[in-house]
């Protein structure tokens, strides 16, 4: 089966409360069109992980991020393929996240990340995520 190397970034800030937050995409095309993921992509030929989740925010955001502490790497068959998703905590540097690949995105706090439908490896993320969503954005 075939391997597909990716990274994606969980994007924190807080709310007006203080409160933390992650940021979450909408996919608006291919076979998981509508599903539910955190922003990233393909890592290319002699890119570090997060050269390449740098990039891939630029590209689908048009927003710079630091990428911040390494979370998981999750292991996920799908039907045609196996992903090999590298994960990372990142914060916002410079940019207003437009969507240039996605149907839609939102901010989400602790007790909201269940309200959408995950792609079935961003969903195995979800768990490591709200353990670490007290630590401060900052």
């Amino acid at each position: 089966m075939k391997t597909i190397r990716v990274v994606a970034a969980v994007i924190q800030a807080e709310n007006a409360e203080g409160k933390p937050m992650i940021f979450a995409t909408q996919r608006g095309y291919g076979e998981m069109k509508d599903g539910w993921e955190f922003p990233g992509g393909k890592i290319e030929k002699g890119e570090t992980p997060e050269e390449a989740l740098k990039r891939e925010i630029i590209e689908e955001l048009e927003t710079e991020i630091e990428v911040l502490e390494y979370i998981d790497t999750i292991e996920y068959d799908y039907p045609t393929f196996h992903l090999s998703m590298e994960c990372f905590f990142a914060k916002i540097i410079k940019g207003d996240l437009v969507l240039k690949e996605h149907e839609a995105a939102r901010w989400m706090t602790e007790e909201e990340l269940y309200s959408v439908e995950w792609l079935p490896a961003d969903i195995s993320l979800i768990e490591k995520i709200k353990r670490t969503l007290s630590v401060s954005c900052n």
